[in-house]
């Protein structure tokens, strides 16, 4: 069974990407002036710790688009020939939508990455791609296992989720590969697409309540 979030959710962080979209493509003064700031912080922790840098270089591909789309695989199968059609459904439709949105949007939108990142990317970067991945597994996640979980596992579950989308951003910053900017696109892309993935799908039709019978009613 897959949970099925409040429609307001993915509405509000549906308008919040519109809106950043529509800053970011005109270039707005005051974010830009925002994403240099944080940018250059984390450039100046960077140079003094080339160690953690190398680290996060590897711990960042986590959620790169080949072990997101490998695992989207594996898990749709998995659920599919568990009998999982509806989860199996979600996967597959969250684990080929994404990249395809934010990789459309790298096309379009011209928005360059910062220069002299700790990584070398030349494509646009809004939104981040790895930050995308991240953050759609771990709310798929969320929704598959709701049913399954009591009350403190759900507290676990998404305390891990938030974390895990948390840290892949955070490594993007870190190695200047995207603006501040581009993950919040990705954190916000990914909230506005998966819920409104799992409540595409109906939900399991269930045995419809027998008829009330009157007490004086006589069985025939």
């Amino acid at each position: 069974m897959v949970a099925r979030p409040p429609l307001v959710v993915p509405l509000l962080a549906l308008a919040g990407f519109l809106v950043l979209l529509a800053l970011t493509v005109a270039g707005w003064a005051p974010l830009d002036r925002f994403d240099t700031a944080v940018s250059d912080t984390f450039r100046g922790y960077g140079d003094t710790s080339p160690r953690v840098v190398d680290v996060l270089r590897i711990a960042t591909d986590v959620a790169a688009t080949v072990p997101f789309l490998v695992a989207g695989l594996a898990v749709t199968v998995g659920l599919a020939v568990r009998g999982g059609r509806r989860a199996a459904a979600l996967c597959a439709v969250v684990t080929v939508l994404i990249p395809v949105l934010w990789g459309l949007m790298h096309w379009l939108v011209h928005h360059p990455r910062p220069e002299d990142g700790f990584v070398v990317i030349t494509s646009n970067g809004f939104p981040s791609g790895h930050t995308s991945n991240a953050a759609s597994a771990a709310l798929v996640a969320v929704l598959l296992l709701w049913h399954r979980l009591g009350g403190p596992a759900r507290v676990l579950i998404v305390a891990l989720a938030v974390a895990f989308a948390a840290f892949v951003g955070l490594t993007r910053l870190a190695l200047l590969a995207h603006w501040p900017t581009d993950v919040l696109g990705g954190w916000l892309l990914a909230l506005a697409v998966v819920p409104l993935a799992a409540r595409a799908a109906p939900p399991p039709a269930g045995r419809l309540p027998a008829p009330d019978r009157r007490p004086d009613q006589a069985v025939r």
